[in-house]
């Protein structure tokens, strides 16, 4: 059935003539690259925020307790900011890409639908975890955190699952440019894009909070002052990155070997592969120019066994299909190699750290690997936004792959340069304002973990301290 409707669907939707569609797909862009950092917080930070607390019930270290308690505040405080590009990125849909919501809406509608129930028990529980340090006894305040955990993941789940169906349509029929007949669950989560697509933006949520986090504390190290306080914050950061970042590797090469079955257009772009060839080579760096790579350098056979273990497999160049369905592949290639590129060297440094944590039992004394530190959460941004790029450029120029073009999905409207600029300065007050309030938390009095009993002995009996300490 789905083999049916790939191959009737283009006469099925006319592209619209519109003149803003590159504006279009810049404001979705911008809109996605704001909030997937703030997604990455919502899939890995309460389980850290949860685990600094675990510490402190378990060993009565007073210290884990107040990192828990300001940690809190900093995901109340990125959950609502989280809120406000969320609510953008779904008003975008209805307003920028009509003709798909009103077309396959009906195919994928479960999905926002859970993940709107999801973001309730979120919000629900994360009050009441945030407002609940002094109205909770300690092992139920601790137990109201896991729906938190739960709520985040699942309503990254139920949204990945949309975008696993855009790259791999299922589970529906086809009249008139209409989905009918639809199987919701088996649309959202019978196809196999969605799943490797999920796991490997799980991980990189762990990557992306675990050295960002790291990076604020990496700074101290620098500067050559730090206290247990900082010692212990970079290390659950740290560590958690660290153990992600490697299985990434893993799990990447899963995923491109199921888009080498599911969307052999688009590891063509990434690659630069012109041509259907046996024993496909990897060209690392380079310009493709039409025809081929230059200026990169040439691993043979190296595509073929990456995309199916087999040395001498046949790849499916961009040649397979008309010029018009190929993605552009310049962008595609760069986004995936910087991606590959940064994903290699948090790697590296991962295992460094795990290395003298495992071997030393304790943390690394050089400088340089708090500089790499220091630089590691941004890159791990720059990385996952990278990411993004390769899977969604690379799709082009299919809204719902195979079936519906973009330009036929998106708004006839001519206002479009104005909402995007309206846009850009809408996020730039909320990511004022988002530094504005981190600052402000982290000005905040740290409390007992800056006294010297809680630095040198690690633990204050009596709560009512806090305030008499300022950081």
């Amino acid at each position: 059935m789905v083999n049916t409707i790939l191959a009737t669907a283009g006469a099925a939707f006319a592209p619209v003539d519109q003149h803003y569609l590159f504006q279009a797909r810049q404001m979705q862009a911008l809109s996605l690259a704001v909030h997937i950092p703030l997604v990455c917080f919502g899939i890995a930070f309460p389980s850290l925020v949860l685990f600094a607390e675990w510490r402190h019930l378990r060993t009565g270290d007073y210290l884990f307790r107040v990192l828990a308690r300001r940690w809190s505040k900093v995901m109340l405080t990125l959950f609502a900011f989280g809120v406000v590009t969320g609510t953008i990125l779904s008003l975008e849909l209805g307003l920028l890409w009509p003709g798909f919501m009103a077309a396959f809406g009906n195919a994928f509608g479960l999905g926002f639908a859970l993940e709107g129930i999801s973001f309730f028990v979120e919000a629900i529980f994360i009050a009441i975890y945030v407002y609940g340090w002094e109205r909770l006894p300690p092992r139920l305040h601790f137990l109201s955190g896991f729906p938190v955990v739960v709520a985040g993941v699942a309503g990254s789940l139920f949204v990945i699952s949309v975008n696993g169906w855009m790259n791999q349509p299922t589970g529906f029929a086809l009249a008139n440019g209409v989905a009918i007949d639809v199987q919701p669950w088996s649309a959202l989560f019978a196809n196999r894009y969605f799943w490797h697509e999920f796991v490997h933006m799980y991980f990189a949520g762990y990557v992306v909070a675990g050295f960002l986090l790291a990076s604020a504390y990496a700074w101290r190290f620098v500067r050559g002052s730090s206290d247990r306080y900082e010692r212990a914050a970079l290390t659950i950061a740290l560590s958690a990155a660290a153990v992600a970042a490697p299985v990434q590797i893993v799990i990447g090469d899963w995923a491109a070997r199921e888009v080498a079955k599911a969307q052999p257009v688009k590891l063509a772009a990434m690659e630069g592969l012109a041509r259907t060839m046996t024993g496909a080579p990897v060209h690392m760096l380079g310009w493709f120019d039409g025809d081929q790579v230059v200026y990169g350098i040439e691993i043979p056979r190296l595509l073929s066994l990456l995309a199916f273990h087999n040395a001498s497999a046949t790849v499916q160049g961009l040649d397979s299909v008309p010029p018009t369905d190929r993605p552009p592949v310049n962008v595609v290639r760069f986004a995936f190699q910087t991606m590959v590129g940064i994903g290699t060297l948090l790697a590296f440094l991962s295992m460094v750290y795990l290395y003298v944590r495992f071997r030393h039992k304790r943390l690394p004394t050089s400088r340089w690997f708090y500089r790499a530190a220091l630089v590691a959460g941004p890159l791990s941004v720059v990385a996952l936004i990278a990411g993004w790029i390769t899977t969604e450029v690379g799709r082009q120029p299919w809204v719902v792959y195979g079936v519906m073009r973009t330009s036929a999905a998106v708004t006839g409207a001519q206002g479009i340069p104005i909402g995007y600029a309206t846009l850009i300065v809408v996020y730039l007050l909320l990511a004022g304002a988002l530094a504005w309030t981190l600052r402000q938390l982290a000005a905040a009095p740290l409390g007992t973990a800056a006294s010297p009993a809680l630095t040198t002995a690690g633990l204050v009996p009596s709560e009512s301290r806090e305030s008499s300490h300022a950081r």
